[in-house]
């Protein structure tokens, strides 16, 4: 099976999770919390075991390295060349206060770098999927896909937008955003919840996502995958690319969403090296 197929399988399995996780949706489903204080909830276990399943079924020479099962040993991981990487419920405080503003995250990743991903919303049904060498598309619940691409900048009048966790911030990212208004013009803030930030600029609603803050890699990669696949990147603040090696701690650096062809890229590089030192 190649990439472009198993992509399409994996958006229907996305789904299908998606079809778990709405019954637990604003029926004050309990919460607990994990080793790390985050929270967890039935949904989150129900939507990891379909696609646990699924992806054994659809291919069962991948790993799968889920939120919800990552207690893998990195000498494991180290030997894998293609595996999962799999958040069954991103964005569970969004869940658990009652907004749509979750999603379920499905990556591919191959050599530390994102095949494609897939991020679907089980509240409305609408899909984002792509990666790198693939394209981009949204679907709705009932529609047909439609490519989406980023925009290297905003329209004739508009202001040029950031997407901003309501969430998370830090003083970094606040020097940062002070910065980036200094070269680009006066910045409007978009806020969303879940990875659905990335997806904003790959349907060129927004301009970029600096995240300066805490995130894991079952976060980002699905999205990630998206964005490349619409013309967009994700660098580090050191500005090379993004990556998801095998390493013991599953927490990301600080990172940077783009459009690649961008005209302002290297200023921002340039403000998040000096913050970074």
């Amino acid at each position: 099976m190649n990439d472009r197929q198993l992509m399409q399988d994996v958006v229907a399995l996305a789904r299908l999770a998606g079809e778990a996780i709405l019954p637990f949706w604003r029926a004050d489903v309990a919460v607990t919390s994990k080793a790390d204080d985050s929270p967890v909830t039935a949904a989150d276990l129900a939507a990891h075991r379909v696609i646990a399943d699924g992806l054994q079924a659809l291919a069962p020479q991948i790993p799968v390295l889920s939120e919800e099962d990552c207690e893998i040993p990195l000498a494991t991981r180290q030997g894998w060349q293609r595996w999962w990487l799999v958040d069954p419920l991103d964005g569970t405080k969004e869940f658990i206060a009652g907004s749509e503003e979750f999603t379920v995250n499905i990556a591919l990743i191959e050599n530390g770098e994102v095949v494609f991903g897939v991020v679907a919303m089980p509240t409305n049904g609408r899909c984002y999927f792509g990666g790198r060498d693939l394209g981009a598309w949204r679907m709705e619940r009932e529609g047909v896909a439609q490519p989406i691409q980023v925009r290297n900048a905003p329209a004739q009048g508009a202001k040029f937008t950031v997407v901003a966790s309501r969430r998370h911030s830090s003083p970094q990212q606040e020097a940062l955003l002070a910065g980036l208004s200094g070269a680009v013009g006066e910045l409007e803030l978009a806020n969303i919840g879940s990875s659905l930030k990335f997806c904003l600029l790959a349907e060129g609603s927004a301009d970029c996502y600096p995240r300066l803050a805490p995130t894991s890699q079952w976060d980002t990669a699905a999205a990630q995958g998206v964005l490349e696949g619409a013309g967009g990147e994700v660098i580090g603040l050191d500005g090379l690319p993004f990556r998801y090696p095998a390493r013991e701690s599953l927490l990301n650096p600080f990172f940077l969403a783009l459009p690649k062809a961008a005209g302002w890229r290297q200023a921002l590089v340039e403000l998040a090296g000096a913050i970074r030192v």
